[in-house]
């Protein structure tokens, strides 16, 4: 398929496809509403790539039969449950997307049937933040079960960027692996949106109010059984903070009162170790509002203990 040979779909979902990678060379893979609304310039004409209160979405183009072209999935708030399974929790090699509605043959579901049956790539826009998605492209749908009203999806295995992964033929198990990997940095993006915007786009320890300069630390690594990726088990922290935490140089103790390490707060040095660390010791971190977003007493208390032994 090159040149003149690129029937109008393949034409317009290559250029959506780039679009998105030009959108998003520059923020790791997020896009905003704004953008997924104002789309793309194709062949004479401005296309979405995605419409609000549509969770699947067919441009008017390709005719009535024609594939879907994105999917998106709304973003979880802090405290609120999500409508749908979480998907990136799972260990499943594939996201499950649910029907929109209760009926396999409506026009919706049909589209990402089709993109199904034609092998076509699709963009799912995964919500991480108000407003805020990852874009997760190419994906294709590799399974219609309708029984359960769900298409089930898989990630590009090129997208990996390991060319390594490729050889062996079948790419079935790339897939699943490539899969693996979107959900792993869609655990970190959505925690990290989660977290900042619990602690109103400000560092926890210094007020430091650009979200672009902000980390979502955990207080309990994630790689242990109760380190998971929830507000209660995050700070909002700026990168020095952040460094400092892990580092064992500040600690924070249970009653959310900020410790700098004695040999820290002993160092003569210039006005930055005076101002970002030794004039934090004794202080309290910002202060949520919410009880069922504070961080756990439990989760500071061992974290804490750690600090004191470093």
């Amino acid at each position: 398929m090159t040149g003149t040979s690129l029937d109008l779909d393949w034409r317009l979902r290559l250029a959506a496809l780039d679009a998105v990678r030009r959108a998003t060379n520059a923020t790791g893979g997020v896009m905003t509403r704004a953008q997924m609304t104002a789309g793309f310039e194709f062949e004479g004409e401005r296309v979405p790539l995605s419409i609000e209160q549509r969770g699947i979405w067919k441009p008017a183009r390709p005719g009535r039969d024609g594939a879907a072209l994105s999917i998106y999935t709304a973003s979880v708030k802090p405290g609120v449950k999500p409508k749908y399974d979480d998907q990136i929790a799972s260990a499943d090699g594939w996201f499950e997307y649910r029907y929109q509605g209760i009926d396999p043959a409506a026009s919706d579901n049909r589209a990402v049937r089709r993109a199904f049956e034609l092998r076509r790539p699709l963009i799912y826009f995964y919500g991480v933040g108000p407003g805020l998605y990852e874009a997760i492209a190419p994906v294709y749908v590799v399974g219609d079960e309708p029984d359960r009203l769900t298409f089930k999806l898989a990630a590009d295995a090129t997208s990996v960027g390991d060319p390594r992964l490729m050889r062996g033929g079948a790419d079935a198990p790339l897939k699943a692996y490539a899969t693996t990997v979107v959900k792993v940095r869609l655990h970190q993006q959505r925690f990290r949106q989660l977290v900042i915007t619990a602690y109103g786009e400000s560092c926890a320890v210094c007020r430091l109010n650009h979200p672009e300069l902000l980390d979502a630390a955990h207080i309990l690594e994630d790689h242990e059984e109760r380190g998971k990726p929830e507000v209660p088990n995050g700070l909002a922290l700026c990168g020095v903070h952040h460094g400092a935490y892990d580092a064992n140089i500040m600690g924070i103790a249970p009653d959310q009162r900020i410790h700098i390490r004695k040999d820290i707060l002993a160092e003569i040095a210039g006005p930055m170790l005076r101002h970002v660390l030794q004039e934090m010791h004794g202080s309290l971190i910002q202060v949520l509002r919410r009880r069922d977003l504070k961080p756990r007493e439990e989760y500071l208390e061992e974290r804490f203990a750690r600090f004191l032994v470093a």
